[in-house]
């Protein structure tokens, strides 16, 4: 494709604010010598940039009737911005969306590509090649664990035996096969062990089903945008019936594959909002795709015209073999109306928020279903935000409501010099971004325990929703606390902080590292500080984002710095450790290399692999884009 490459620092609108600002430029450090990207100069440099691309013109007069707020369900351009270019011309050239790009040519849809990304193809992304001798889905090796966590109680812990590893073989783990994620500068998809193959959702859109002794490419579909979440196989089926593997998109969109050959069996769009995204990988359970659902709309809010805000998390509950729902639970009971309007002029909405951005868990034995809820995005604040939730898995019924922050609501608009839209309270944003874990402890019986931004850790009585426990582990913040989850093994929960700066004062002091609580007191039982080894790094950091696992005696993380590190369960010795960040020879025709790890990408063994996804190239994090498995 011969064509006048396009400035990579082109962003598309409000899309460069949430790559340059949405828990991004709040204070973190930035590059020497880069211009502050939380000043409204920077902002408006990349917004005369982005005017002035010429796929401007062809997005104005072929999509912006619906992208730009007036089709309610189309999402919007600065949803679409989060794909890669080679996505949307993908979609626009044999998509969902080809009708409507059958009057452009082949550069004009390039173009209108270029501008929505906010960056351009690819000179050369390279190929997973495809198995040549016959390797494919044996159903007769059912997945050890289905879910996210391992099972649905999400503890995150896989015994020596069934990992194959165990920190007296640490040393021996050498690279067995990586991939470089095609058109990707992150990998923030949880990989699943299933049927001979593992399966991983990409940033180009593509779910890859490959070979696990080799990493060629067995099938793959194309989504309609990144894939986040994890990757669930279904734990059941038979040669005759399918074999599902659900999974999410950024766009919201939730999917259901034949794990035999990668057919589509049906897509769900999970919420009619423009701006609703799956961020967590879903549960399933009994026959019930459990799917929680966020929003990105916290972003907008900084166009002091954006009516601010509507959107309200939930629990969808949808029939695994059809798709059908069988229930909702919304996290607000009343949709937003208007409150006020802004200095603008604008229209203020609210209640707004409490998303769902982790994967629930389940309580069997009481038919619960646990997860829990970021900030409201607009005032009023709700008593159900910064809150933990119990439904009745089969009928969506809220069983009971713990709330650990009261009167949060805040927005991106908070930290800039545009805060028309800016909630009265004003944060302090502290979400529940992890999924609640359900332990059984000595003491207490079943207990309920989730990580908060705000760095406490709570635990919970399942039957009443009382707080048996809390912890402060670390010093919390926009970027602090604990992010993506923890894990569980025994009588010891590992508790992972990032504690990254957000421009803030806290009197808590940084606490970035590795943490063990005992389950049944929330007494600390040891800390491993993460000294700072960035070495003047752009988007370096030396705290822990990424969920952990508990593999065999040793519970493994890798943190912003790119470092992979293993800790004793009983010490927090460090006890290995590998830098991601180097390059590694692919099976694709170009090197790979990792950058942070961030995310619910934790990593994942079996029978002697350990698997990692490394590169988190979004909200001031390393790029990369490295699927690696060791053996």
């Amino acid at each position: 494709m011969e064509r006048e490459s396009v400035d990579r620092k082109v962003r598309s609108g409000l899309a460069v604010l949430i790559t340059l600002i949405l828990l991004v430029g709040c204070g973190a450090d930035a590059p020497p010598g880069a211009v502050d990207p939380n000043s409204m100069q920077a902002i408006q440099d990349a917004i005369r940039v982005k005017e002035s691309h010429p796929g401007k013109t062809h997005y104005d007069q072929v999509c912006a009737t619906c992208h730009n707020g007036t089709v309610k369900k189309a999402p919007h351009r600065e949803m679409i911005g989060l794909m890669t270019p080679e996505s949307i011309y993908a979609t626009l050239n044999r998509g969902v969306m080809q009708t409507e790009g059958a009057g452009l040519t082949v550069d004009e849809k390039i173009a209108v590509s270029e501008y929505l990304a906010g960056s351009s193809f690819g000179e050369d992304i390279g190929t997973i090649p495809a198995c040549s001798s016959g390797q494919a889905f044996d159903p007769t090796k059912q997945p050890r664990s289905s879910a996210w966590g391992f099972e649905v109680t999400n503890t995150r812990h896989i015994e020596a035996a069934a990992a194959g590893i165990e920190r007296k073989t640490l040393a021996d783990l050498t690279p067995r096969w990586s991939v470089g994620f095609p058109g990707a500068n992150r990998a923030r998809s949880q990989p699943a062990f299933a049927g001979g193959l593992l399966f991983v959702g990409s940033h180009n859109g593509r779910v890859y089903a490959l070979d696990q002794d080799s990493g060629c490419e067995v099938w793959s579909f194309q989504a309609a945008a990144e894939v986040r979440t994890g990757i669930l196989v279904e734990p059941s089926g038979s040669e005759t019936a399918p074999i599902h593997v659900f999974f999410g998109d950024v766009l919201g969109n939730a999917y259901a594959l034949d794990a035999f050959d990668g057919a589509l069996q049906w897509r769900v769009r999970v919420d009619d909002h423009p701006n609703a995204t799956i961020t967590a990988a879903p549960t399933y359970h009994d026959g019930v795709l459990f799917v929680p659902i966020s929003a990105l709309e916290v972003s907008l809010a900084i166009d002091p015209h954006y009516p601010c805000c509507s959107f309200r998390g939930s629990i969808l509950a949808l029939h695994g073999a059809t798709g059908e729902t069988k229930w909702r639970a919304y996290t607000i009971d009343q949709p937003a109306t208007e409150q006020k309007k802004n200095a603008a002029g604008t229209p203020m909405l609210g209640p707004s928020g409490a998303v769902v951005w982790n994967t629930p868990s389940i309580d069997v034995k009481r038919g619960q279903l646990y997860f829990g809820t970021g900030e409201n995005m607009s005032s009023p604040a709700t008593d159900t935000s910064d809150a933990l939730f119990a439904l009745d898995m089969h009928t969506g019924a809220v069983k009971w409501v713990f709330q650990a922050t009261a009167g949060d609501a805040w927005n991106v608009a908070c930290d800039t010099d545009t805060p028309d839209n800016c909630p009265s309270e004003d944060g302090p944003d502290f979400d529940f971004g992890g999924p609640t874990i359900l332990v059984n402890s000595a003491s207490h019986g079943d207990l309920v325990v989730a990580g908060q931004k705000s760095g406490y850790v709570h635990a919970i009585d399942p039957d009443t929703g009382d707080l048996v426990w809390q912890t402060r582990v670390g010093r919390g913040g926009i970027q602090g606390g604990i992010h993506f989850g923890m894990a569980a093994a025994g009588q010891r929960l590992f508790v992972p902080i990032s504690d990254m700066s957000d421009g803030r004062t806290y009197e808590f002091p940084d606490r970035p590292g590795m943490h063990a609580l005992d389950i049944n007191t929330g007494q600390l039982l040891w800390s491993t500080i993460h000294a700072d080894r960035c070495e003047g790094r752009a988007f370096c950091h030396p705290g822990i984002s990424q969920v952990p696992s508990v593999i065999g005696d040793v519970v493994i993380a890798g943190a912003m710095d790119g470092w992979l590190r293993a800790y004793a369960v009983d010490s927090g010795e460090v006890v290995w450790q590998l830098d991601s960040t180097q390059e590694y020879e692919s099976v694709s025709s170009k090197p790979a290399r990792g950058g942070s790890f961030g995310g619910a990408a934790g990593p994942v063994a079996l029978n002697g692999k350990l698997v990692l996804s490394s590169g988190y190239g979004i909200y001031n994090h390393m790029p990369g884009n490295l699927l690696l498995v060791l053996e």
